[in-house]
């Protein structure tokens, strides 16, 4: 026993005891030293960021775009304050569960929800749902404890307010794609920025665009935002003055009703796009709001095609306009001069085929004048015979049938000039003379744009100079509210005698004035034109029946005026209608009468310049054209 009342055999077994809890403790401690430093002072930069992260957001502020509007101040395409969805997908611990919490309060789609909620690539917050209401913005908010990870921010929407008016012409906005993304215009975008995808806003997206500012948020650990930390405010795009004549545009529109065509109208010498009309339409809205899947395959499926612009896009035979054409490339090879007559009887024996007159009697003896104002097909067979289709060819191309016009919008079609190479080259066969016949008055393989043909008889007004047509006239700067006006693109002439010009200038006031195209006559303002009837089968296919419409020919009528001074030329094309003369030509001259009225003739040295400022032109009763 020793002093403590212990045995000394336990009180050695306790002392050792004691040495190892020691010996632990230090280790202890020495391990938790060591850890701190290792967090606070080797890994402390490190640590110290990824709290910084965790706790700040960055969030990208989309810019207002630019504005667009008429030649005359009216606004086209604007924006509209909206409420946009967002999730930020880091804060979302249950996907599943917050899309049934979405669904339920908003009805929107599950499945196109469920979809934005696993996006491609590396993109932490996702738009899930554009132009919310105030109520729906408002049940969002009030809901926000139940919603990990939801936000609504507000932001502009594209708005067209004049609706469908004009829609091909201006396109629409989306969320740019990942293919976008890797295209150089589109370097330097956020996954998400709006972009334009079609029409004038995709051709300048550039210039309408604006640039992103970006905003850094302090939140907390739920994603509640705390406090801003800084703000890039986002720069606006700048705005956009059209050539075109909303005026103009929606008569154009209207006088196409629900009938499938476009109607065109240009000023000949300038190339200045006045109206560029299309139909069906669609709701330019409606595609930058966003669609759904199924929204977007209806629309998609529509045997209409409402997203196609037939001015630009559709291709059609040009029927009898093509005779314009022929008519200048006979005089310039000297097939036939202006007063040399054939004997028209109805048709034209080639081999074993007869090719028909659209006069079953035919016109009897026919000189050019009298060929192009009664559009005698047999005049044409014979002239066409004799030249062969590489001149056909070559001459049509001189007018710039067979390559795009240059508009400046996207998916313009080149449209197509036959020739023995292309044939050769396309099909494997040879070019069969026969075939020669029926390109000469526009039927066959040839085809062309409704604007095509526009600019060929926009090159006829305007004595052989052919102008390229264009739809911007300036563009104001939001930065310094200056207006930079665009120059117009150079005309080109075309290698055909000014004589030749004039001849078949006054042929086509004829056609208006005693020919195929007397409801074109206006006591308004003298017009010349050129009708055409392009045939869409084969007449013998739907002989003695009741032809379905889809099968039914189109109608063509391409004019200008006034005769004697051209201020613009108009071409309008309605498929399925049967003849030019009856259907197209009174379309053109509702139109070209509407201009005359509303505007007339400027006195000699006033010029007409772009307003300064949007609003200073909004009166209809102001002139308009310069």
């Amino acid at each position: 026993m020793n002093g403590s009342g212990l045995p000394s055999k336990e009180l050695t077994d306790l002392q050792q005891r004691l040495v190892l809890i020691k010996v632990g403790v230090l280790v202890i401690i020495a391990f938790l030293v060591l850890r701190l430093w290792q967090l606070q002072v080797r890994d402390g930069p490190y640590y110290r960021s990824l709290s910084q992260d965790n706790r700040t957001r960055s969030i990208v502020l989309q810019p207002a775009r630019g504005l667009i509007y008429d030649r005359n101040g009216k606004i086209l395409a604007n924006n509209v304050p909206s409420f946009n969805l967002y999730v930020e997908l880091e804060d979302v611990k249950d996907r599943q569960v917050l899309i049934g919490e979405l669904v339920d309060l908003l009805e929107l789609d599950s499945a196109e929800l469920a979809k934005k909620f696993h996006p491609k690539g590396t993109l932490t917050r996702v738009k899930l749902s554009g132009g919310l209401s105030l109520r729906e913005a408002a049940l969002i908010e009030s809901h926000r404890l139940d919603l990990p990870g939801v936000v609504i921010q507000p932001e502009y929407q594209r708005n067209n307010p004049l609706g469908a008016y004009a829609a091909h012409v201006l396109g629409y906005v989306g969320e740019v794609s990942e293919d976008q993304l890797t295209q150089e215009e589109f370097q330097g975008l956020n996954p998400g920025s709006l972009v334009g995808q079609n029409g004038v806003e995709a051709r300048y997206d550039g210039i309408l665009r604006g640039h992103a500012g970006r905003k850094l948020l302090e939140v907390d650990a739920l994603g509640h935002e705390k406090r801003m930390i800084s703000v890039d405010k986002p720069q606006a795009g700048n705005d956009i003055y059209l050539t075109i004549d909303f005026r103009l545009q929606k008569l154009a529109e209207d006088l196409l009703g629900q009938e499938a065509g476009a109607i065109i109208a240009l000023d000949p010498n300038t190339g200045e796009t006045l109206a560029l009309a299309s139909r069906p339409s669609f709701d330019p809205n409606a595609l930058s709001r966003g669609l759904t899947s199924q929204e977007w395959l209806d629309i998609l499926q529509d045997t209409r095609h409402p997203l196609t612009n037939r001015a630009i896009q559709g291709l059609y035979p040009p029927g009898s306009t093509f005779k314009i054409i022929m008519a200048a490339a006979a005089l310039e090879t000297n097939t036939l001069d202006f007063t040399d007559t054939i004997q028209c009887l109805g048709g034209f024996r080639f081999g074993r085929r007869t090719y028909r007159d659209w006069k079953a009697g035919g016109h009897g003896t026919v000189n050019m004048r009298k060929a192009i104002v009664q559009s005698c097909d047999v005049y044409f067979y014979r002239v066409g015979h004799r030249m062969g289709i590489e001149t056909i060819a070559s001459y049509a191309k001189e007018f710039g049938l067979g390559e795009k016009t240059g508009i400046d919008l996207p998916s313009e079609q080149a449209g197509l000039v036959p020739s023995s190479a292309w044939k050769q080259q396309a099909r494997g066969e040879p070019w069969y003379p026969g075939e020669t016949i029926s390109v000469s008055i526009g039927q066959g393989f040839v085809t062309v744009t409704p604007l095509q043909m526009t600019k060929v008889i926009a090159t006829i007004a305007n004595g052989g100079i052919s102008p390229r047509p264009h739809l911007v006239r300036a563009v104001r700067h939001r930065e310094t509210g200056t207006i930079e006006k665009w120059a117009t693109p150079t005309g080109t002439s075309l290698n055909i005698h000014p004589d030749h010009i004039r001849r078949i200038q006054n042929a086509l006031t004829a056609v208006v004035n005693e020919g195929t195209a007397r409801r074109a006559q206006s006591a308004l303002v003298s017009i010349a034109g050129k009708t055409g009837t392009s045939q869409v089968v084969s007449l013998r296919a739907v002989r003695g029946k009741e032809v379905p419409k889809k099968f039914r020919d189109h109608a063509w009528f391409v004019s200008y005026a006034p005769a004697s001074s051209p201020r613009i030329a108009v071409a309008v094309l309605v498929e399925h209608m049967g003849h030019g003369g009856s259907v197209a030509a009174p379309l053109a001259k509702t139109l070209i009468e509407a201009f005359m009225e509303l505007s007339p003739a400027p006195p000699d040295g006033e010029t007409k310049v772009i307003p300064s400022h949007p609003f200073e032109t909004q009166n209809p009763t102001k002139a308009t054209h310069g």
